[in-house]
């Protein structure tokens, strides 16, 4: 009881120390600060969080230029179809949905290929093509989500694996002075640090990638049920 009473002041004035550091790092630059900090938390664990901020960086800029270029100006698209469907030129409605890139397009296209069939085909064709290009569109994510949990995980075992290793040092020398066990205590406390700020950065991207998807999934529904319409009016369904 007495050892881990001391162990807990340790912590604690190391912990003070650590923000007496971070108030006087104001002064350097934020980068080198960060830089220091992360060499002193052990290569082991730091070079897993590090390797989760990269992978996780990597998937979420993939997401990003692929949800980019999927963005199409619906509206537009749509006064394209409607004016070649007016025409009576199905084939050049189709070609219009088939060049544009996008997953609205690609939705659209496969309701006009289906339109021979009747409206229930075309819904149900609509919705089937949906769900796939829905399924495209959040390809990558879980592997997002998986880097954001296990990022803050192996921090957090760093920092277990540290006060493990303090403790040891404090049984093997038989003293409990603070000299003994800071460092080792200052090491299992920014694997936690670091896991969690690496953590937070791929959860904003996460969250702004999610709701891309809505906006994009919201407009190509709109644009769906907008087609149905549109065919209606042309007299596409005989």
């Amino acid at each position: 009881m007495r050892k881990l009473l001391a162990l807990l002041f340790v912590s604690f004035s190391t912990i003070t120390a650590y923000a007496q550091d971070a108030d006087a790092a104001l002064e350097q630059s934020g980068f080198q600060f960060m830089k220091e900090k992360f060499i002193e938390g052990g290569w082991f664990f730091m070079s897993l969080v590090l390797v989760c901020l990269i992978l996780g960086l990597a998937f979420c800029i993939e997401r990003i230029i692929t949800l980019n270029i999927a963005t199409a100006n619906t509206d537009k698209l749509l006064q394209r179809i409607d004016e070649n469907l007016k025409a009576g030129d199905m084939n050049g409605a189709m070609e219009v949905a088939k060049s544009t890139q996008g997953p609205t397009a690609s939705v659209l296209y496969e309701g006009l290929r289906n339109a021979p069939n009747g409206p229930a085909a075309v819904e149900k064709a609509i919705v089937s093509y949906g769900s796939v290009q829905m399924g495209l569109l959040e390809k990558g994510l879980v592997w997002i989500a998986l880097f954001i949990a296990i990022a803050p995980m192996l921090g957090f075992m760093g920092t277990v694996l540290g006060m493990i290793g303090a403790f040891d040092e404090i049984e093997r020398v038989g003293d409990i002075s603070p000299s003994i066990v800071a460092g080792g205590i200052k090491v299992a406390l920014l694997t936690t640090v670091f896991g969690l700020i690496v953590a937070i950065i791929l959860q904003i991207f996460y969250n702004y990638i999610v709701s891309k998807i809505d906006g994009i999934v919201n407009r190509m529904e709109d644009a769906s049920i907008s087609l149905v319409d549109v065919m209606s009016r042309n007299n596409v369904f005989k």
